[in-house]
């Protein structure tokens, strides 16, 4: 799943994926928001993305869905 995290004062949005589901990722990023803490999610390089809350200026979380690979059948 794809994501993307926009950065106060930074022009560019960081983006990554993770292996994670959408409602683990977005329960962690509703968490650290109410508690102030940083934001901490792996990515699917097992690398830690952390962003301190105060920091974000929105964030896109990508759903679950797969999309098909190769031409196919319109």
């Amino acid at each position: 799943m794809d994501i993307e995290f926009g950065i106060r004062n930074v022009g560019r949005p960081v983006s990554f994926s993770t292996d994670a589901q959408a409602s683990e990722v977005s329960a962690s990023i509703e968490e650290a928001l109410k508690s102030g803490q940083a934001i901490d999610i792996v990515d699917d390089k097992n690398r830690h993305i952390i962003v301190p809350a105060g920091a974000l200026g929105y964030a896109i979380v990508g759903s679950d869905t797969t999309r098909p690979v190769g031409f196919g059948a319109l």
